[in-house]
């Protein structure tokens, strides 16, 4: 499946109350496909999906496909370090109509890399579904290797894996040794052209809800031969990429989303808004 080149891991958008706000996601979703987004990856970190209960995600999941309405595709974050919790919530995203779903790395119980293959395996064998790993050793602890991802991707359909390892020797041999349909995407916006160099498809990003025009034409001129054009906008957009984690995400693109007039509201606990003196931070750099 073509998940496209610039996908975004989109927030959650909360009203005033701190409860899901469905009228903001549909403003959201249309801002996004108006701004360079490809594929929207939903109810992920960005997402804040573990803050989210098991009916929210399902009613995120809902209405982004009825609002997206086939325009482009919508991958619903369904794993966690619950075997059979991601199980259930992959059979009830699927029901919900998504396109395909994305499988984080278990976090905080350590599996070992045969435990993390059984854990995926048994998940796909559930769905029909496309299958989009996620590894994340900054947030997981563990990193899932360059052998289990290679290893996992015979399997008929995990055909992706959002890496956010940041070592481009670990995805280069994630390339190398996969078929040619299996996609690998960056989970790390300053790493996207780096990623692209060695043979990567694209990026999830956090910072195209702010800057994803840039960024799609960054990826776009390196696809299209142009790679002096694409490395001279990515030292440009560095510093606005590196600033919207200059505070745990996703605090500041919530802030930054709304200095562009886009309410989705705070954040919910434990994360907590940008203090006065993030929020002078961040607006510097958007105004720049």
């Amino acid at each position: 499946m073509n998940f496209g080149r610039v996908l975004t891991a989109m927030v959650t958008p909360f009203d005033n109350d701190g409860k899901l706000d469905i009228e903001q996601t549909s403003v959201l979703v249309e801002y996004l496909l108006d701004n360079g987004t490809d594929g929207l990856v939903i109810a992920g970190t960005t997402g804040e999906s573990p803050t989210l209960t098991m009916d929210e995600k399902i009613k995120l999941y809902k209405h982004v496909v009825q609002q997206v309405n086939g325009r482009v595709p919508v991958i619903a974050g369904t794993g966690n370090n619950n075997t059979a919790a991601s199980i259930k919530l992959t059979e009830e995203a699927q029901i919900c109509g998504v396109d395909a779903i994305m499988l984080v790395t278990p976090y905080y119980n350590k599996p070992s890399q045969h435990g993390m293959y059984e854990h995926f395996a048994a998940i796909a064998k559930v769905t029909d579904l496309p299958v989009m790993l996620y590894n994340i050793p900054g947030r997981s602890v563990v990193n899932m290797t360059a052998e289990t991802i290679i290893n996992l991707s015979l399997i008929d359909n995990i055909v992706s894996v959002k890496e956010a390892s940041g070592d481009l020797d670990q995805i280069s041999e994630i390339i190398e040794n996969t078929d040619d349909d299996f996609t690998v995407y960056s989970g790390d916006d300053g790493l996207t052209l780096p990623m692209l160099s060695v043979g990567a498809d694209g990026i999830i990003s956090v910072a195209s809800h702010v800057i994803g025009n840039e960024i799609k034409t960054m990826v776009n001129h390196f696809f299209d031969g142009k790679p002096m054009e694409a490395a001279s906008i990515h030292r440009k957009l560095l510093p606005i990429m590196n600033g919207l984690f200059l505070a745990p995400n996703p605090s500041p693109v919530k802030a930054a989303l709304q200095m562009k007039g886009i309410e989705t509201g705070s954040v919910r606990l434990p994360l907590i808004p940008l203090t006065d003196e993030e929020m002078d931070q961040l607006k510097g750099l958007l105004d720049k």
